[in-house]
């Protein structure tokens, strides 16, 4: 079965407006050429799609199954044109990148900024996922590079170091657990903590670590940004767990206990995941080259 776009960009109008005028006035075509492009539409799917009444039309539920999969088509549609239009401005390259919370966070906005302007024919697409997701889509091919903390045992893939950094508490200065240099995860459960939001990598890690011990998670607040948890901390809304590198620098206005946490996994050493150095493309080879040759 054949569809014209013309045909569903006429239909959408006219089901949008509840007027066959109207919509036909949208996509400046006369009335008598939109009814009879409605029922030649209609004619070819074998149904009709809208009840013509005194003031207007109504859907049929064929016509609001139409509705409903024209617009995803016209929205498919600009997504291809958005997508393809770097290409005609110069972007010859494209690089797909999956990396865990930490690393999005942290070290890959610099390190991509100084990335993208080196080689402005290139773009990337970054998601965030957990570092099993990670890894298991690089291994299926399905993502050019990944930066993960933790590896998948049997999964087909190399890992070249990227950073080393490590979980850490913090709290505000005056909190109770500040009075010892470390803690171990299971001593700080019965108090309330600043998360990143539900979803997030390391949501899922620390929520996971909390079960492992049998124990529940008391969650105040989720917030969009390891900053934001900061602050939140700072203010006394709860505790946190960050990396280092959040916290590094003193660039936070207000002040911040830094506890080590005692744990093997607090450990997350980052790492840049390919499947295969031999077959990257020459712009993630690029990328690769990038991130793992940097001295900063």
């Amino acid at each position: 079965m054949h569809y014209d776009l013309i045909d569903l960009r006429l239909f959408v109008a006219i089901a949008e407006a509840r007027n066959l005028t109207r919509g036909a006035e949208r996509v400046h075509l006369a009335p008598s050429s939109a009814s009879h492009r409605m029922r030649g539409l209609e004619a070819s799917i074998g149904t009709a799609l809208l009840v013509r009444e005194a003031r207007g039309v109504q859907l049929t539920r064929a016509g609001d199954a139409l509705l409903r999969h024209a617009r995803q088509v016209f929205a498919q549609l600009e997504q291809m044109h958005a997508d393809l239009t770097p290409y005609a401005q110069g972007v010859r390259g494209h690089v797909s990148l999956w990396a865990n919370t930490h690393a999005t966070h942290t070290f890959l906005p610099d390190h991509l900024s100084a990335f993208l302007k080196r080689f402005p024919q290139v773009s990337i697409s970054l998601e965030e996922h957990t570092s099993p997701e990670v890894v298991m889509a690089v291994a299926r091919g399905e993502v050019d590079v990944g930066v993960v903390a933790e590896s998948i045992e049997g999964a087909e893939v190399e890992l070249i170091p990227y950073r080393a950094d490590r979980l850490v508490l913090i709290a505000p200065t005056d909190h109770p657990i500040t009075r010892h240099p470390s803690a171990l995860f299971s001593e700080v459960l019965d108090y309330p903590f600043v998360m990143l939001h539900s979803g997030s990598a390391i949501h899922t890690f620390t929520m996971n670590a909390a079960a492992a011990l049998g124990r529940h998670l008391e969650v105040r607040i989720q917030v969009r940004s390891f900053e934001a948890v900061c602050r939140m901390v700072s203010a006394g809304v709860g505790l946190g767990l960050v990396p280092r590198s959040a916290v590094a620098g003193g660039s936070l206005r207000a002040p911040l206990a830094i506890v080590e946490l005692d744990e093997p996994w607090a450990q997350r050493d980052l790492k840049v995941c390919i499947r295969n150095r031999a077959a990257l493309s020459r712009f993630a080879a690029d990328l690769v080259a990038c991130l793992t040759d940097r001295a900063d």
